[in-house]
């Protein structure tokens, strides 16, 4: 019987080729967007834990707290704290960043721009495998007029381009240029693009500031990580006489909010996608409907030679089962080539290669998702057919 099902489902769906066709396209389409973007998601939480797993001996030490989601800056720390921090057990070295905000001025153009200063080897070893120069050399101890910029400040910030060896003033003090960072990619490094560097004393002394903005702590063993970042937090506050002044992050900590934060895009992605999937159910369950209808005399034959309820049941589920089967396989192939392309693009945009997961997995979910759509909103149409009364079915023009 499920063989005859069989042929006569081929039979129906090439009677009705546009029909099949849009039903099984509605399911392709649903299918192929949660391939897309489960691939994608997948591959972009790969691609930014893996980043972020390479500098698991990094603690990133700042003066504030998070507050329902927001950070809340409360000040700065002192050599005091910096000095505490290195006596620390496994802790190998702690690097003093100063920042803030400061007018730049180039050939009569003003812009306000983030300078960051700090120990200029320090700073070189956190960068160079990240992004590297594109002009220019990096700073040395003694450049206390040189500068450094990233390569979206260069090219886009100013009304002309910044090549090696201009001149900016930064606060009202000249500096020379002695270099421009190649760009960087936006997940590891992409702060590059937009900041100016300078020695540690420059910085300090063009900002007006003593006070230690950030710091970063680089430990022997990551498996202490944690530890080590619970004491950072324990001495600082008690140095400022302050609950909460300190907030010590581990890159393990960072790598769980990103999951988080990625499961969550991952939900909401997904239940997009799945409202063309409620769409093509409606499509489904409207277009067996109508194939009930157009059959209603055929079933009453087969009733009256001796087909059974589930017989019909089986006939119309078999058929629905099919398109779905084809539409999930085709929604498939879709979605790997969306995620393929979705994966070239974030590649190009971001700076470093993002995986596109396509397992087998991923794809027998997605069939196993059209199936189950097809089914369900095929079986009452299926029902209603098994229940025909034969002798009014054989009436029925």
């Amino acid at each position: 019987m499920i063989r005859d099902s069989l042929i006569l489902a081929y039979r129906n769906i090439r009677e009705r080729k546009l029909r099949s066709f849009l039903t099984l396209l509605g399911i392709s389409v649903g299918i192929a967007a949660i391939i897309g973007l489960m691939a994608i998601g997948s591959g972009m939480e790969d691609a930014i834990t893996g980043q972020l797993t390479e500098m698991s001996d990094i603690i990133v030490v700042m003066p504030g707290e998070f507050t329902q989601g927001t950070y809340i800056e409360l000040g700065g720390f002192t050599q005091r704290d910096l000095r505490d921090i290195e006596r620390i057990g496994g802790v190998k070295e702690a690097i003093p960043i100063t920042w803030d905000s400061a007018e730049v001025e180039f050939r009569r153009s003003k812009r306000i721009i983030q300078v960051i200063g700090a120990d200029t080897a320090d700073l070189w070893e956190m960068y160079e495998g990240n992004v590297g120069l594109a002009e220019g050399r990096w700073l040395r101890e003694n450049d206390h007029r040189g500068c450094v910029i990233g390569y979206v400040l260069a090219n886009e910030y100013f009304d002309e381009d910044i090549h090696v060896g201009d001149r900016l003033s930064i606060n009202g003090q000249k500096f020379v240029l002695v270099g421009i960072f190649a760009k960087g990619n936006a997940l590891t490094s992409g702060d590059v693009d937009r900041y100016i560097f300078l020695t540690q004393d420059s910085a300090r002394d063009v900002l007006d500031t003593d006070e230690i903005s950030l710091i970063y702590v680089r430990i022997y063993n990551i498996e202490d990580a944690d530890r080590i970042a619970e004491r950072i937090e324990e001495i600082v506050d008690n140095n400022h006489k302050l609950d909460d002044f300190t907030n010590a992050m581990t890159m393990g900590s960072f790598i769980e909010q990103i999951s988080v934060i990625f499961k969550t895009i991952k939900v909401v992605l997904v239940g997009i996608a799945a409202i063309s999937l409620i769409v093509a159910s409606i499509g489904i369950m409207n277009t067996m409907m109508m194939a009930v209808m157009e059959r209603t005399h055929d079933i009453g034959i087969m009733k009256a030679i001796g087909a059974r309820n589930r017989d019909i049941l089986m006939l119309f589920l078999i058929e629905v089962g099919v398109v779905s089967l084809i539409g999930g396989v085709l929604g498939c192939l879709i979605g790997s080539v969306m995620a393929l392309g979705a994966r070239l693009v974030a590649s190009g945009y971001v700076g470093i290669e993002i995986p596109a997961p396509i397992t087998p997995i991923l794809l027998l979910s997605g069939i196993a998702v059209a199936l189950l759509v097809g089914v369900l909103s095929g079986l009452y149409p299926a029902m209603k057919a098994a229940r025909m009364s034969p002798v009014e079915a054989v009436r029925y023009e």
